[in-house]
């Protein structure tokens, strides 16, 4: 849930221009882009989601259903690409949504942004290995600095091509491309775990709960452990993102009032729980959740 979600420095935001409601005709089309990354966007019965009401209820694919809910201005369409295809078609003058990239630097130069909501603690990059090499990881029950662990020669690492975990691991894996983790196609970060899982490297980077749900569904030996690393708060806020077309401002402005709206909804306890459902918000997560929606009712909008 790339995903979805900035870092430590909270960006400046443009303030967007006012649209004039489009009279009579077809509703226009907002194509949003899907990809299966349990736990946070997951197919139900693994059958990409052809309407709202298909969606689930992980932090990104439930938040996305509450967006499309309170969009009614629009057609909604979900198309699966990969993640090289979807920047393809955008760089191309596609216009496309997701609710699935972190915001980057780079990614605002075709992308526009919308700040949703903070990142739930289930967003905190972990280490993942097999549990047998915990030792060779662990210090004194420390949380592991990436940046020690990048100067290990005795450890092969693999993270998924085109991925971006924040800008603080992002700088940490740029400052040294020879030490950083080889990066490779993967269409999921599921490809990974089973490569480490097959001993064909030592580490990766994930967020514990895709690690708990793959373990789940590949039971047995080696298990996976995964060990909270010292700059794995790197992705402070979950965003929304379109391409940087004519059509794409008008469907981020449409998606910063919905979260406006969904901020100003004086019944938050009704939504939070269609949002999350039976996983509910960890209770460390609603004091940080309730003061951002505070802030986001009262403010103005926020396009970057």
């Amino acid at each position: 849930m790339a995903a979805a979600l900035g870092g430590g420095v909270a960006p400046s935001f443009a303030q967007p221009q006012p649209q004039a409601p489009i009279q009579g005709g077809p509703l226009p089309l907002l194509r949003w882009w899907i990809l299966d990354m349990p736990p946070h966007f997951s197919y139900r019965d693994g059958k990409a989601p052809q309407r709202a009401e298909d969606l689930g209820q992980g932090e990104v694919d439930g938040f996305m259903r509450l967006l499309v809910d309170r969009m009614p201005q629009f057609r909604h369409e979900f198309v699966e690409l990969s993640l090289p295809r979807f920047e393809a078609q955008v760089r191309q003058g596609e216009t496309l949504c997701s609710v699935l990239h972190v915001r980057t630097p780079e990614r605002t130069q075709w992308l526009y942004f919308t700040p949703l909501h903070p990142a739930l603690l289930a967003r905190q990059i972990h280490v993942v290995v097999r549990r047998e090499d915990l030792p060779r990881f662990e210090f004194n029950g420390q949380s592991v600095a990436l940046a020690d662990l990048l100067r290990r020669t005795d450890l092969v690492g693999l993270v998924p091509r085109d991925r971006s975990f924040g800008p603080r691991i992002d700088k940490l894996l740029a400052a040294d491309p020879e030490r950083a983790p080889r990066s490779v196609v993967a269409g999921r970060s599921a490809n990974l775990l089973g490569m480490l899982k097959a001993r064909r490297m030592d580490y990766t980077l994930d967020y514990p709960a895709t690690v708990d749900e793959y373990s789940a569904q590949h039971p047995g030996s080696p298990a996976l452990a995964r060990l909270p690393i010292a700059e794995g708060r790197s992705t402070m806020v979950a965003t929304g993102s379109c391409s940087r077309t004519p059509d794409g401002r008008r469907a981020i402005e449409a998606m910063d009032q919905a979260v406006r709206k969904l901020a100003a909804d004086p019944q938050r306890e009704a939504w939070f729980k269609a949002w999350r459902g039976l996983a509910g918000i960890d209770a460390d997560d609603l004091p940080r959740l309730n003061r951002y929606l505070d802030e986001r009712a009262r403010g103005a909008a926020q396009i970057e």
